[in-house]
């Protein structure tokens, strides 16, 4: 979907939506509402009266409440844009304030801990409809968010067992007007795929530049001077939000720990391809990794501009 593309919808899918933090997800989502329409009123609330300061400045939002229990009143969706260890605490403290029928999404990207977290938390005539937008920055903050974030990025939504149709499709056509392309699965499926996509590799991301930390004194600062594409790369991942990820890891553990154990045996046969001089065991496994690169960009997931098309966050 073109920027030239992305004007106002016929008309507004929600009256009233609150989001729950005003981080990079939170204030795109912001933004987009807004500038398409999407909902009639957006209001925001954050636990840090610093970011609510900044919202205000940025006249992003029809209102501001810094009491999270007081900015879901009324509200037909909110939204949790926090990391996925909070969402207990928040889903405790909003749930006797929601109205009957609203919707309850959240942006996490682990889906099992939030159903776990919220569905006995949450009133039985509130509609609790999980998930996940695949896009983001290494930028965080209410100034990172930006409105095209979402444009044909995937958003992967997890309803859980016996959820409300109506609810399910009004946050379908949601993230559709947010431009991103959607698609369910069950949580647990969700959970074991991004295992693979997202969690693992950053976990190898914050490993090995952790790695590269710990050799700095030892080549004297030839780490960073001499820093080539590849471990650049590792850095931007290794960039992002450090509270974030810690929730990921400890909330999608079973997932994580299945995948890192694959990653060590394929690690080890790599091993053993070096050591053994397998140069044609090598060429074979690059040539397959160099066409699923192929494949993410011939998709529209990626792009082949250096430094994979971000110059930092834009401002729209």
């Amino acid at each position: 979907m073109a920027e030239s593309d992305f004007g106002p919808i016929a008309a507004p899918l929600f009256e009233r939506m609150t989001i729950i933090g005003a981080g990079l997800i939170g204030s795109s989502i912001i933004r987009v509402a807004k500038q398409r329409a999407l909902v009639r009123e957006v209001v925001v609330t954050d636990h840090s009266p610093a970011v609510c300061d900044r919202v205000r400045q940025l006249k992003i939002a029809d209102h501001v409440i810094e009491d999270a229990a007081a900015a879901v009143v009324d509200s037909d969706l909110v939204v949790l844009c926090v990391p996925v260890g909070a969402n207990a605490d928040v889903g405790q403290r909003i749930a006797p304030s929601l109205m009957a029928g609203a919707i309850v999404s959240d942006v996490g990207s682990v889906k099992t801990a939030v159903l776990d977290s919220l569905s006995e938390l949450l009133p039985a005539n509130v509609h609790l409809v999980p998930a996940h937008p695949v896009a983001g920055t290494e930028y965080s903050g209410p100034d990172a968010g930006f409105s095209t974030l979402f444009c044909n990025r995937w958003c992967i939504v997890t309803p859980p067992e016996g959820a409300n149709a109506e609810a399910v499709n009004r946050v379908l056509e949601f993230w559709r007007g947010c431009g991103a392309n959607v698609e369910t699965m069950s949580a647990a499926h969700h959970d074991l795929v991004l295992a693979i996509t997202s969690h693992v590799p950053h976990l190898i991301a914050y490993n090995i530049v952790g790695t590269a930390a710990d050799l700095e004194e030892v080549t004297q600062s030839e780490v960073i001077k001499f820093s080539a594409g590849g471990f650049r790369d590792f850095t931007r991942i290794a960039a992002s939000d450090p509270t974030m990820w810690r929730d990921i890891f400890l909330n999608n553990k079973d997932a994580v720990l299945e995948m890192l154990g694959r990653f060590n045996e394929d690690l080890a046969a790599l091993q053993r391809m070096i050591r053994w001089g397998d140069g044609q065991g090598l060429f074979d496994l690059f040539t397959r990794t160099r066409a699923i690169r192929r494949s993410i960009i011939e998709q529209g997931q990626e792009t082949v501009a250096p430094d994979f098309g971000r110059g930092g966050p834009a401002r729209s």
